[in-house]
């Protein structure tokens, strides 16, 4: 029979529970995960990646419309959906195989079905159906320390529930079953952003609604400003403060009433309707309740190293709290497990989680918006460099863009980095080493970036909000 009894069950296997697994068994903890679906949890499968590699395929196909422009001759170009959607599962295939080896090879132990709190310590998994090869079965296992890794689900409005038919959530959006010719996106975060954007480059009609007064409601005002015009300008229709009201289905169309900023309701029709308006996490039928487990709006309560309020019980990753990244679940648990043996850690600064939407211009931004330093009381000095002033840019193709770099005017730290633009989702770690490295001015002006490259732009963005700037 064998040991059932671990120092760590992680119950999830995404992002935040394989590397929190991981992590474990390097510091010597005996360790196992508990899945019931897929292993690399919603991002590896139906999220970060499936969604990053569609976005790719319509930014191929992007370039082959505008092949003329780069001296290039592309005759009739055209997409197979389905094609472009098998493309994405394989990427995400390949991936949930990857994360099997990893642990596999870390001798991190692979339990299948769904776990269940029974007690402290004490974990019951009961069975899923057709459990992978080299898994071990359901039963009763026992650990010192049990981490809550079990991710969220799309939140849905009560009424305009989700159907995977007329109705999608970003499951059906990743894997249609056809091209719809027209659809309404509820909901201007990144995941609506990126819908929008994948499916109004191949051709789609798209109208995307916002209940607040901006879409990318965390982005900073200004680029979230430029986003609006250039998403515009691709033809997305776009309606802030809006509301949808009520949803009329049809055999192969959804009728949506929206409540405008204005007060007036407008009806829109569309093939489908993407749901988009966040996410919640996944608490229910794990015991929670029982052992006395402390959540809070949907998600669970813990302190900044992972911890509950039930000794023995920890929590990480979107069913923690936002801000509910792959990235900050990863580093969550690392964070969690390292308190676990015993290593010297502290709390994650959550202003230094960058955050990315890959949506055509891309979006990337860390740390506070100008707003939020105004409101903190800092004096600001602003910097500011657009993509056409870059040679890279141009030579690109790729010249609207900018970004905007936020400092303490009084100290010199570096407050916040709000990027729109070719590829900034690679560029803005960069000042997320600076941030965390409590880089000033000076450094980052004194610092070489290399000639050619998009690189540049944040450089001159810093020289311009020291009254340097080269090449605007």
């Amino acid at each position: 029979m064998a040991d059932t009894n671990y120092d760590v069950l992680i119950i999830g296997s995404g992002p935040g529970g394989y590397v929190t697994a991981i992590r474990a068994a390097q510091l010597g903890l005996k360790t196992a995960v508990v899945e019931k679906s897929y292993l690399g949890g919603i991002c590896l499968n139906w999220g970060c990646i499936p969604a990053k590699a569609l976005l790719r395929s319509a930014e191929i196909f992007h370039y082959a419309t505008h092949a003329k422009d780069y001296g290039l001759i592309v005759e009739k170009a055209g997409f197979d959906i389905a094609a472009v959607v098998k493309r994405s599962r394989g990427v995400s295939a390949q991936l949930s195989a990857g994360v099997a080896g990893l642990l596999k090879k870390n001798k991190v132990d692979v339990i299948w079905g769904s776990a269940k709190l029974t007690a402290p310590g004490k974990v019951t998994v009961t069975g899923a159906e057709n459990p992978p090869r080299n898994t071990l079965p359901a039963g009763d296992y026992t650990a010192k320390h049990v981490i809550i890794a079990t991710g969220a689900r799309p939140r849905a409005i009560p009424g305009i529930e989700p159907d995977g038919k007329q109705i999608w959530t970003y499951f059906e959006a990743l894997n249609p079953p056809s091209m719809p010719k027209s659809l309404l996106v509820m909901g201007s975060g990144a995941i609506g952003i990126e819908f929008a954007s994948f499916y109004r480059t191949l051709g789609a009609e798209v109208t995307v609604v916002e209940l607040l007064p901006q879409i990318l409601p965390a982005e900073d005002e200004e680029i979230a400003g430029l986003a609006r015009k250039r998403f515009e300008k691709q033809g997305i229709k776009i309606l802030t403060g809006a509301k949808v009201s009520k949803v009329a289905k049809a055999a192969n169309s959804v009728t949506a009433t929206v409540e405008t900023a204005d007060g007036k309701t407008e009806t829109f029709t569309a093939e489908t309707l993407i749901s988009a308006v966040g996410v919640v996490g996944n608490i229910e039928n794990l015991g929670l309740e029982a052992l006395g487990v402390k959540t809070d709006r949907g998600c669970v309560v813990i302190d900044g190293l992972g911890r509950t309020n039930v000794p023995g019980v920890y929590a990480i990753g979107d069913v923690a709290g936002p801000p509910m990244l792959a990235h900050k679940a990863e580093h969550e648990g690392v964070i969690c497990v390292e308190t676990i043996a015993g290593l010297h850690t502290h709390p994650m600064d959550k202003l230094k989680i960058p955050g990315c939407t890959y949506c055509n211009p891309q979006i990337a931004s860390v740390g506070l918006t100008e707003k939020r330093a105004k409101e903190a009381g800092y004096e600001l000095k602003i910097g500011r460099f657009p993509f056409i002033g870059n040679g890279k840019a141009i030579a690109l193709g790729e010249p609207d863009g900018l970004v905007k770099t936020i400092f303490d005017a009084k100290t010199g730290q570096l407050l916040g980095a709000h990027l729109i633009g070719a590829e900034v989702t690679e560029l803005i770690q960069g000042f997320m080493i600076a941030m965390n490295l409590e880089t000033t001015e000076e450094e980052l002006i004194h610092a070489v970036f290399p000639h050619p490259t998009l690189s540049e732009t944040m450089h001159e963005s810093v020289l311009s909000a020291y009254g340097r700037v080269i090449h605007i």
